[in-house]
């Protein structure tokens, strides 16, 4: 993913994404110009969060959806705007508001994306976005099942007893640790050029 420098007068977005109905909650924060269209923002949750990504996604507020429109959303009564062209700073506008974001609609992974802070960009003109500064936890793996499948999941690799233990092991190939999370990972995988070392927290 492309890093960009961002012009002193443009305002960086402090979000927090949490994934929905864990518990203790996945979540990331990160920065972000506040001029990145949806489109962009979904591109870095994917990578933030760790999905491998393949499905469908929205976002949506308490009442507009966006997404890549389909001319069947209207014929169900639904208006999806397109994300490419709507901008966070539109949708987001002061601290403590709140986007969700839906990726794949079978096992429907909810985020709560929320506006923490509104920084100036001239205060962090070393930094390059997108960039995560704090998280927790490892991101699911896609197609286990939504939440109760993920639980499922975790219990089974945990109890070698368990009915499904050998075969969500030899599924979960990798080694598949739930508590695994890194900063310096996710901001090389948003930018690979990225210099190394740990981003200030703010």
């Amino acid at each position: 993913m492309a890093i960009k420098k961002i012009a002193s007068s443009q305002n960086i977005y402090q979000i927090k994404v949490t994934l929905l109905g864990t518990k203790p909650p996945i979540w990331r924060r990160l920065l972000v110009p506040a001029s990145m269209t949806l489109a962009k923002l979904h591109d870095v949750l994917q990578t933030a969060m760790g999905w491998a990504g393949g499905h469908m996604h929205e976002f949506r507020t308490a009442d507009r959806h966006f997404g890549i429109p389909d001319p069947e959303d209207r014929s169900m009564g639904m208006q999806v705007e397109n994300e490419r062209s709507i901008r966070l700073s539109s949708v987001l506008r002061s601290a403590g508001t709140k986007l969700i974001y839906t990726y794949d609609f079978g096992d429907n992974w909810e985020h709560a994306v929320v506006l923490e802070r509104l920084l100036p960009a001239q205060l962090s003109l070393d930094l390059e976005y997108p960039i995560c500064i704090d998280g927790k936890l490892a991101c699911p793996p896609d197609d286990c099942g939504g939440i109760p499948g993920y639980y499922e999941l975790i219990e089974a690799l945990a109890d070698p007893e368990h009915d499904r233990h050998e075969e969500i092991s030899e599924w979960i190939s990798d080694g598949f640790d739930p508590q695994d999370f890194s900063v310096e990972n996710v901001n090389r995988m948003l930018s690979p050029k990225r210099r190394p070392g740990k981003a200030a927290k703010n």
